[in-house]
């Protein structure tokens, strides 16, 4: 495998050449001050005003939600990623409207529930949110949609708003931290993989001398890097999973690793539209949480692997190719007309090259070369010799 510094020399260079990029964007980008306490029981109040004001006038209230869901309501910066325009367009939630006076109760039961969560310094969690009145709520996914949207509304970072989300990520590696709670995390045993935090802002005094940090898309594939001792061979590294489309706490926790260490990002994901799209979510953000790019998105994350190009490079044998279906080409579509994909000339180029291949491979492919493969050969191989886009 060669020695440590011929492993991580190309590594080396690619963190020194993105020194200078965080050097130009921090000089340019203004830094964005926390929201306070006071500040955020200030914004509800004007919102139940609102409410209250129409009432008085004999008026059904009416609540106005950022559309989050529209592509138009975004624009893209290559040092942010998808952020949401100001001035957007609005979806109307009515109180006197059968199809959404129960979206109207819901949001406003959610209000009361974050302004004493706010005013008593104390957090809970969104389960706990639709745990505490089932009947309203319906089913747990209309509490998390609500909460984001109430975020966006108000222009206040979720965590601020003092509701906590379950994680579902996992951590390996050459890392130790603080929880918000004063618990000591050490993710550096082989053994013992640790959950991401569910309050990534109270992290504090992380430790590591990690040359990069490693995205994986899947559990299976993380999993399997652990059974190989992935992260003492190749260590110092870190290694992380959303367990598939990331949850927002695994992306704050790459985005709180990239702002204290400032060391290349990697993405390990299948060659197909769907694990694009996940490596894109960690890049650029995604167009529903488009409000929050600033503290989700992570510019600087570089495509290692499966690269369709790889598989004809490394001649994957045909038989553990799998073609393309109809949606993953309408997906490979969308994707090729996203706004961010003209500023990645290189992603384009792997892109099109599957769409004129038709053909798709999970990253398990390549255990049909051999079965250490993937952890023997391709992973220090990529790294040793820059292998990523």
């Amino acid at each position: 495998m060669g020695s440590r510094c011929e492993l991580f020399s190309e590594i080396d260079k690619l963190r020194a050449e993105l020194l200078k990029k965080v050097e130009v964007i921090t000089h340019c980008q203004r830094v964005e001050k926390e929201i306070s306490p006071g500040e955020i029981l200030n914004r509800i109040e004007n919102v139940i005003l609102g409410i209250v004001t129409s009432l008085s006038r004999d008026e059904a209230p009416v609540l106005a939600l950022p559309d989050r869901s529209n592509w138009d309501n975004t624009s893209f910066d290559s040092s942010i990623g998808l952020q949401m325009n100001l001035g957007s367009s609005v979806t109307t939630v009515r109180s006197d409207c059968p199809m959404s006076v129960d979206k109207f109760a819901q949001i406003m039961r959610i209000f009361m529930v974050i302004y004493k969560l706010v005013q008593s310094n104390s957090y809970a969690t969104k389960r706990d949110i639709y745990y505490n009145d089932t009947q309203l709520f319906g089913s747990q996914r209309n509490v998390d949609i609500i909460v984001d949207d109430i975020s966006c509304m108000l222009k206040v970072p979720r965590r601020s708003l003092h509701v906590l989300a379950t994680s579902k990520g996992l951590i390996s590696g050459d890392l130790c931290y603080m929880e918000a709670d004063g618990t000591r995390i050490d993710c550096r045993s082989s053994t013992v993989v640790s959950a991401v935090s569910s309050n990534i802002a109270g992290i504090r005094n992380i430790v590591s001398s990690a040359k990069f940090v490693m995205i994986v898309e899947k559990d299976a594939t993380f999993q399997r890097l652990l059974d190989d001792n992935f992260c003492t061979k190749l260590s110092p590294c870190i290694m992380i999973t959303g367990k598939g489309v990331p949850d927002v706490n695994s992306r704050l926790m790459v985005r709180k690793l990239w702002d204290t260490l400032h060391i290349p990002i990697f993405a390990l994901v299948d060659a197909d539209p769907h694990g694009i799209e996940i490596m894109c979510i960690y890049k650029y953000g995604s167009l529903s949480m488009s409000f929050e790019a600033h503290s989700l998105t992570v510019p600087s994350v570089m495509w290692l692997g499966l690269l369709p190009s790889d598989l004809q490079r490394l001649r994957v044998p045909e038989d553990a190719l799998i073609p393309l279906t109809k949606r993953d080409e309408s997906k490979l579509i969308s994707l090729l007309q996203r706004p961010y994909s003209a500023s990645q000339p290189d992603w384009l180029k792997e892109m099109e090259m599957m769409q004129r291949s038709k053909v798709k491979a999970e990253i398990q492919s390549l255990a049909a070369i051999a079965p250490d493969f993937l952890t023997n050969i391709y992973l220090p191989n990529k790294l040793r010799y820059g292998g990523w886009v």
